[in-house]
């Protein structure tokens, strides 16, 4: 595990770029795992800018996202299927074709979230997985449980992470009451696993997951037995 505190929000988006940047240098055709929220904005601003620039070439990559809310399709504002398009694919030159997240549409999440981890495997796994963590422990909608969840997962959604997601959306009453997660095992069997955390909020939890008891009831625990982890940290509320 390796810890990397910085001075502020820009400092820690640019670290984390770097981290993925060197990746999509490294195997321009890396399968990228992704998530959404407030963390990453600068992290994928950063990643553009250098596109721009002319340094890095996306048009290889494949990417999997975490997860998407259930009800939500593509087209709606509050989806991460339109996060990541608004933040990230649409400003690159990735392929629509190559880029994945969860069906929240889907008539059966049990199967979509079959179809979703065979389709990691057929990528031959993810190369680097970016993770933000909830004030609860959870990392992408794995919340707080009595056992740890392996596959890919419908799972209803903890009423502390819909009060932390309500400022997304036009009241808490809109924000969906579940969610299709990737599970835990494709999260731990990543190759690289980098997760971003920032402001002081964060602080206990992350003390909790890296240095305390590994638990379901904080989910991120379970990456202190991951061999390749980096956590990059910043106080700074932006």
């Amino acid at each position: 595990m390796k810890i990397i505190e910085t001075k502020n929000y820009a400092e820690m988006s640019k670290r984390a770029a770097d981290l993925i940047a060197a990746q999509v240098l490294l195997k321009p055709d890396a399968v990228l795992g992704l998530a959404t929220g407030s963390t990453p904005i600068g992290l994928y601003d950063e990643l553009v800018r250098r596109y721009e620039a002319g340094e890095l070439d996306f048009s290889a990559i494949r990417s999997v996202n975490l997860d998407e809310y259930c009800g939500l399709d593509g087209t709606n504002d509050q989806s991460y299927r339109y996060f990541m398009n608004t933040h990230l694919f649409d400003r690159v030159n990735i392929d629509p074709k190559n880029t994945n997240v969860p069906n929240g549409k889907a008539t059966d999440f049990a199967a979509e979230g079959e179809r979703y981890d065979a389709l990691i495997r057929q990528l031959g796994g993810i190369d680097i997985q970016l993770l933000g963590i909830g004030l609860d422990g959870h990392i992408g909608f794995n919340e707080p449980d009595d056992a740890f969840t392996g596959p890919t997962h419908e799972v209803k959604l903890d009423p502390s992470t819909i009060a932390a997601n309500a400022r997304f959306f036009a009241s808490e009453d809109e924000v969906p009451r579940s969610a299709i997660t990737m599970g835990m095992a494709s999260i731990m069997q990543a190759r690289r696993v980098l997760l971003v955390a920032n402001g002081n909020s964060k602080a206990e939890i992350l003390k909790k997951a890296l240095f305390g008891p590994i638990t379901p009831q904080v989910p991120a625990s379970l990456l202190q037995l991951h061999p390749d982890l980096t956590v990059i940290f910043c106080g700074d509320d932006k």
